[in-house]
């Protein structure tokens, strides 16, 4: 756990900041000082480590700790007023950080066991630029792979077009790998590659994409160029602005786009932008009480729990089997397994009723909690953390032979860090993820393998 507890970071400031916390909010419950400090905790963890490794463990824990606590602890406390029916907190305070609390924490410790010294997420700097020496083409090779497959990818059905999904990624693998090289041409492959990825967020009018991969564009940035603590502090500023920005005026423009059928771009981007500027500004309290039910994962966690055991049953392990049918098989072989975005599946537990174009996911812990109840739903998180946890220490063990596969953790993480996502998505693209990049090592096993230089 040493991950969690050894690092060298400033003790005393994150306890003055844990002091003046309590003595600003005095009103709020021990339960929501708790979930604070929690998240206090992670997000520094998560800053100290910035420029050192590829945080996948520290994003993992603030994440949660940003949609099952700190959502929850905004809605308790005054938020929830401007919620209406299913997006209200369903039970008391006590009684979901009771479960969720325990629940995220154990979470964590599977993630940090016998961690070692962030296996998995350490990159060989120096390895890397000796292998790009002998390999210049390779990040070239990647980007293009990875435009070709965005671009083929829907011409098949839902279950080819996940692989070329995934292929799609090296793209942006190979920017990575061309930030450690020595090209001269660098910042046009970078602009192309995000361009592309900005340009189909405003087209969907989905975002989450871009923001992670702007995330592990900051982190690989900081691991090759060292940038100063005020720099870092700048970076993160700078992101939470633009992330908080986004979800403030992501459902009018869906709302343009989606239900009035306005064409996506940056014209209509622009265009309400400029209207919700006129009507009500961006930082009013009913528009962060909007924005925070998007990070509120909890609201759904407490229409679980409601719903069940009192209406429908737990699981016992039936849900979590159907869970992993749909995230391993092949709809060849389970032509009837779970879907995703199943509507019918995620009504039956949470007892919400959504309409047919929203998707919603139960999350993790609330799966476990499905199945297990509270307290098996502890046990089952950490099994859940120690997963990604032994799945880092296998990228770890290759990474002597294969230095540049430690970027590739982007790939396959990028998807799961998100706890509100649906846990057979999560677990298919965990599962289907390594497998594909077993199958780059196996083909391109002398290419990829490092070959220390004879001098």
């Amino acid at each position: 756990m040493k991950t969690l507890f050894k690092v060298n970071i400033n003790w005393g400031l994150f306890l003055l900041l844990s002091a003046s916390i309590r003595l600003i909010f005095l009103d709020i419950s021990i339960f929501s000082f708790v979930a604070i400090l929690i998240t206090l905790f992670q997000f520094v963890l998560l800053f100290h480590s910035i420029g050192k490794i590829i945080p996948i463990r520290y994003l993992f824990g603030s994440l949660m700790c940003l949609q099952l606590l700190l959502g929850p602890v905004l809605a308790y406390n005054g938020l929830d007023t401007y919620q209406i029916g299913f997006y209200k907190m369903q039970i008391p305070e006590q009684e979901y950080f009771l479960y969720v609390i325990p629940a995220v924490i154990m979470f964590i410790f599977g993630l940090h066991f016998k961690a070692g010294t962030f296996l998995g997420e350490t990159v060989d700097v120096e390895q890397i630029e000796q292998y790009l020496i002998k390999n210049r083409q390779l990040p070239f090779i990647l980007i293009i792979i990875g435009f070709i497959s965005s671009i083929t990818g829907s011409f098949f059905s839902n279950d080819f077009a996940f692989v070329f999904f995934l292929l799609g990624g090296f793209k942006f693998i190979g920017v990575f790998l061309l930030m450690f090289s020595q090209h001269t041409l660098k910042p046009v492959y970078l602009i192309l590659v995000y361009a592309s990825i900005i340009a189909s967020s405003i087209v969907n009018a989905m975002f989450h994409d871009l923001l992670i991969w702007l995330i592990f564009l900051g982190m690989i940035f900081a691991i090759k160029y060292q940038p100063s603590r005020f720099l870092k502090s700048i970076f993160v500023i700078s992101f939470i602005a633009l992330a908080v920005f986004i979800q403030i005026i992501k459902p009018d423009y869906r709302k343009s786009t989606w239900k009035q059928g306005e064409e996506a771009g940056v014209m209509t981007l622009e265009k309400t932008i400029n209207q919700r500027q006129e009507l009500t500004g961006f930082f009013d309290s009913k528009q962060l009480a909007q924005s925070n039910v998007r990070i509120n994962q909890g609201a759904i966690i407490t229409n679980i729990m409601r719903n069940v055991p009192e209406h429908v049953p737990y699981a016992n392990g039936t849900e979590l089997l159907e869970v992993l049918e749909a995230s391993i098989l092949p709809r060849i072989i389970a032509p009837d397994k779970l879907n995703a975005g199943d509507r019918d599946f995620f009504m039956k537990w949470s007892g919400m009723v959504i309409s047919s174009n929203t998707s919603m996911g139960l999350s993790s812990v609330g799966d476990a909690y499905v199945n297990f109840g509270i307290i098996g739903g502890c046990f089952f998180m950490f099994f859940y953390g120690w997963l990604f946890n032994a799945t880092l220490k296998i990228f770890a063990n290759y990474k002597s032979q294969f230095p540049i596969l430690i970027l590739f953790v982007c790939l396959v993480f990028y998807y799961p860090i998100r706890p509100d996502c649906e846990l057979h998505t999560i677990l298919g693209h965990l599962f289907k993820s390594c497998f594909l990049i077993f199958l780059m090592c196996s083909f391109w096993k002398n290419e990829l393998r490092f070959k220390a230089s004879s001098n």
